[in-house]
């Protein structure tokens, strides 16, 4: 079958929840950690295919605050992972203008593996092509906590006053305040929930469910996902009238 066409009207921000590595394993006997491993193949050809195709900004949940709950030996090797994939893929990163940041309290990473992506963001930090943003030790309601404590202070501070606390002050003291809002969410594995991922971005967000485990979702998978955003009408609460008229 041969992919679906790609073109104009794409997403310029797309977010991911990669869902499924440890039901892929298990429905081949394989171990969790097999799965993670195999999944890794599948974040390279999503980065390399959204880059190729001109997706400005890439959010991938690689881990949640609630992971920290999984058997200490999968969060280290989910850990190992992470820093393989930084090593493995910085120099292609940087031949093909990707800038890397990362979100999420990333105080609880192992100093290693908070060593290598600090470096990983430095050295990218001045690419413009593509960015890659990867939700780590993240957690939805943990940012917009953090955010409105940030902003409480400020006006125990006399920095800012309360009544000019609106929905861009607040969007400006989270995590991805640089970065847009996604325009299509897609969730692997088929399970209907956000999981506590970019809760207050996602409000207009078009969501993908796709049943597809994340080590099967590939190229093919993901150009289906964007052209049926691109069937979309996003209308942000307006009628099909009010946005006729505004073309």
């Amino acid at each position: 079958m041969n992919p679906p066409p790609i073109g104009e009207g794409l997403p310029r921000h797309v977010a991911v929840i990669m869902d499924g590595n440890g039901r892929w394993a298990t429905q081949r006997g394989l171990s969790r950690i097999q799965g993670h491993r195999k999944g890794k193949d599948s974040v390279r050809e999503i980065v390399e295919t959204a880059r190729e195709i001109g997706i400005e900004y890439l959010t991938l949940y690689a881990f949640s605050t609630e992971n920290w709950e999984r058997p200490g030996r999968e969060v280290e090797a989910l850990m190992g992972l992470l820093r393989r994939y930084l090593r493995t893929e910085v120099n292609k990163m940087m031949r093909h203008g990707i800038r890397l940041r990362a979100i999420g309290n990333l105080r609880r990473l192992p100093r290693e593996v908070l060593s290598d992506l600090r470096d990983v963001e430095h050295r990218t930090r001045d690419n413009s092509g593509m960015t890659v943003q990867l939700a780590v030790s993240y957690g939805s309601r943990e940012e917009i906590l953090a955010a409105a404590r940030k902003l409480a202070r400020r006006v125990r501070d006399g920095d800012l006053a309360a009544e000019d606390i609106d929905e861009e002050a607040f969007a400006g003291a989270l995590m991805t305040a640089t970065i847009p809002d996604p325009d299509l969410l897609i969730r692997t594995s088929g399970e209907m929930r956000l999981s506590n991922f970019l809760l207050w971005q996602a409000a207009y967000t078009e969501l993908y469910i796709t049943e597809t485990l994340w080590p099967d979702f590939r190229r093919p998978q993901f150009l289906a996902a964007l052209a049926e955003f691109k069937k979309r009408r996003r209308r942000f609460g307006r009628t099909d009238q009010q946005l006729a008229q505004e073309a």
